[in-house]
């Protein structure tokens, strides 16, 4: 047994030394929030309750709520496709294309995404945080790192109700007038690069989905890790992606480094 644990923790020093060597040159470390910062399945069963219960009271307007839901998540990622061909503003586009295809006015769309998605969910953020998260960011403001968040969605209010607002210098959404391209497009990234007046190579992004935070990170020539994925970690190879479970991982390479 105590061969077994020796081997075991040998294995997990030799990972996080070699997650550490390719953090050298970092001076900023991007994030993405949902699913990232916070944990998303208690969040959703937790919404899911509240929904359920919500149309105990009132059946008809929770149907109508939850079709526009799914619809606006739909159309999202047929925009999320389109990249930067999106003929619209994606602040305008993201509620107008679910609403002409129910046929109902966009501010209609954009008051349940508001109540269902923005506001309703942040109640509950805190209790979501990802284990670790905190110490971290701790240990990033501590070296004199630059700080950032990007998401497909508004970022602040998030930081704030998570409890770590403090530490961000840069909150961008992908949606913004600015970048107006959903992840994978490497636009958000580099616009985070412009505004902090860092080389992309000396960013590290954190997220959590590789076809989306992954791929969007290394179209734009960024490193990146992705957090909260079991069993699947790896340092990072050739794509300049690497796996840790938690960021327990992430605080141990980092001092390692």
């Amino acid at each position: 047994m105590s061969l077994t644990l020796g081997t075991s923790e040998r294995a997990s020093h030799a990972f996080e030394h070699d997650l550490a060597g390719g953090f050298a040159g970092v001076r900023a470390v991007l994030f993405d929030v949902d699913g990232t910062l916070y944990a998303q399945t208690p969040l959703r069963l937790k919404m899911a309750a509240e929904l359920a219960f919500a149309g105990v009271r009132a059946p008809r307007k929770i149907a109508r709520d939850a079709r526009i839901l799914a619809t606006f998540r739909r159309m999202r990622e047929e925009l999320r496709q389109e990249g930067d061909a999106a003929s619209r503003p994606l602040d305008v586009l993201q509620f107008a294309r679910p609403a002409e295809r129910l046929g109902i006015d966009a501010a209609d769309v954009r008051q349940v995404v508001d109540e269902w998605i923005m506001e309703r969910p942040l109640r509950h953020l805190r209790s979501a945080r990802r284990p670790g998260l905190g110490r971290f960011l701790s240990l990033l403001a501590d070296r004199g790192l630059r700080v950032g968040a990007l998401s497909d969605y508004p970022v602040h209010t998030k930081l704030r109700a998570l409890g770590v607002a403090d530490y961000f210098s840069l909150g961008l959404c992908t949606a913004d007038r600015p970048i107006n391209a959903f992840k994978p497009h490497p636009g958000g990234f580099r616009h985070a690069c412009e505004l902090w007046g860092v080389a992309p190579q000396e960013v590290l992004y954190v997220g959590d989905r590789p076809e989306t935070d992954g791929a969007g990170a290394a179209a734009a020539g960024i490193r990146c890790v992705i957090v909260g994925r079991g069993g699947n970690r790896g340092a990072a190879g050739g794509g300049g992606r690497a796996t840790v479970s938690a960021f327990t991982e992430l605080t141990r390479a980092f001092v390692a480094g």
